[in-house]
């Protein structure tokens, strides 16, 4: 899996393992470079996915035109960083070829919304009595491949959008500023051709994803609709495929997920603003290889568009090494470790006496995060972040022990605040943060407590202390401005 977003990295002159670090024809390999391996296809083996050997390669006369006039789009578009129309044509025409196992996507029946229906109201049902969030469906869906790669692309661009900005800055500010003017057609063509790569690779990624995923929350953040329970059945199929678990087991299992992940975000309105914002955190300290950049532009023939792919491949864009860049992956990864803790707890909590199948599936569903499915190498190629599977059963093994120490109010009360959160220190020790915190949460009750007295006697507060005692006898209330009577006694003492 890459550690690097966007092929960022060493060049293929200095490749990691000897000849596998060199640029792979094009026809080799099942999936290509920007397949799940891969999703982004920028880097080195980036080649069996390059979109402008898609569109020119075979040459076809009858395809000429059709390849000219997609070239024309690329060159006229002048939108932000990322050409979202492009993304979304690729992506579905991705989806229409189908996956590498033969299967074809397919509109939903009215069986099978019947049966996501169902089984998303029924897991609602028993999520009420493991957490105290409640419900965050507002409705639910059954999405088709093509129904969820044109919901979720929204969530994408925002992703997305922070990284490719970075990208698109640097092109225009290579030249010096004296010659920025005269070559502003110039920047302007590469801007255009730099927004339409990102839409190619961004729409191939997203294609590819769109085959595996099965529901709208699958990498711990919300790509759907807010409020919106969403399960795709034919990668639900798919998935349950060679377990041996019966299909209406597995299609509850993963609307327990998916119900949990939408409780989550619909009722801490503070995570999804935390998470993205660690994404733009991240994108703002992506650094540019200027040297190379200014060969490129003073090399830049139009009539080869594809000078600027080499370029990426080429390892042109790197992450700052700065620790506020680890900061913001740290906290990205903690905060996403979180999530996926808490979801695995209250699912497993709600599922375990339920479904024969709960253990198996929850373990599957471990291995799939830790092999690093499709899901999260997307995720991880776009900002360089794995998370890790060792993170994830912490999380979980502590919000298990929150439970048991707090109870279900106690344990989610924590989502009130991103301060009161477990850090990723916490994660190593997690009875050390349940009972240190339980400590810190009694003597937080009793500042509560002190704050609520002093407000229902304004007047004895607003008392100056040089004062004195003016309270007669047998009448209450704080005296000398602290509780004590003119001799230092406390009031407990008398």
């Amino acid at each position: 899996m890459s550690d690097t977003p966007f092929g960022f990295g060493l060049p293929p002159e200095e490749p990691e393992n000897g000849d596998e670090g060199k640029k792979k024809d094009p026809t080799e390999g099942g999936q290509g470079a920007g397949g799940p391996a891969n999703p982004f296809g920028f880097g080195p083996g980036a080649g069996g996915d390059n979109p402008f050997a898609a569109m020119f390669g075979a040459m076809n006369p009858n395809d000429l035109g059709a390849a000219f006039q997609q070239l024309g789009q690329m060159l006229s578009y002048e939108g932000g960083p990322v050409n979202w129309d492009m993304a979304k044509q690729i992506a579905r025409q991705t989806v229409s070829q189908g996956t590498p196992d033969g299967t074809k996507d397919a509109s939903v029946g009215p069986s099978e919304r019947t049966a996501v229906d169902e089984a998303l109201r029924l897991a609602d049902l028993w999520l009420d009595g493991v957490t105290s969030l409640p419900s965050g469906s507002v409705s639910t869906v059954a999405w088709s491949r093509a129904e969820w790669v044109e919901a979720s692309l929204p969530a994408w661009k925002q992703l997305v959008d922070p990284v490719a900005e970075r990208v698109g800055l640097a092109m225009g500010d290579v030249l010096p500023e004296e010659m920025q003017a005269m070559a502003g057609p110039l920047i302007g063509m590469m801007r255009s051709m730099g927004g339409a790569m990102f839409g190619q690779q961004i729409g191939q990624a997203v294609g590819v994803l769109a085959g595996e995923v099965v529901g709208s929350t699958d990498i711990g953040l919300p790509l759907g609709p807010a409020g919106k329970a969403a399960l795709l059945p034919l990668n639900v199929e798919q998935f349950g495929k060679d377990l041996s678990v019966p299909q209406d087991e597995v299609r509850l299992y993963l609307a327990l997920r998916e119900s949990a992940h939408q409780r989550l975000f619909a009722h801490v309105p503070w995570l999804r603003s935390h998470l993205f914002g660690a994404v733009e955190a991240y994108a703002r300290g992506i650094k540019v290889d200027t040297s190379k950049l200014e060969d490129v532009v003073g090399q830049f023939d139009p009539s080869q568009p594809e000078q600027l792919q080499d370029a990426l491949q080429q390892g042109m864009f790197q992450p700052e090494d700065t620790p506020e860049q680890k900061a913001s992956l740290a906290r990205l990864e903690t905060a996403l470790a979180l999530v996926e803790g808490w979801v695995d707890a209250v699912v497993h909590e709600a599922a375990k006496s339920r479904l024969t199948s709960a253990d198996a599936l929850r373990e599957t569903l471990r291995r799939r995060r830790a092999s690093g499915g499709p899901a999260e190498q997307t995720f991880a190629t776009l900002i360089g972040l794995q998370l890790r599977p060792r993170r994830l059963r912490d999380a979980s093994r502590l919000w298990a022990s929150l439970t048991d120490a707090r109870g279900v109010d106690g344990r989610d009360g924590l989502w009130e605040h991103p301060d009161m959160l477990p850090t990723a220190q916490n994660l190593d020790d997690p009875d050390g943060f349940v009972h240190h915190e339980q400590l810190d949460f009694s003597e937080l009750d009793k500042m509560l407590g002190e704050a609520a007295k002093s407000s229902q006697n304004p007047a004895a507060e607003a008392k100056d202390p040089a004062e004195g005692d003016s309270t007669g006898p047998g009448e209450d209330g704080p005296k000398d401005g602290g509780g004590k009577d003119g001799g230092g006694k406390d009031d407990s003492d008398r």
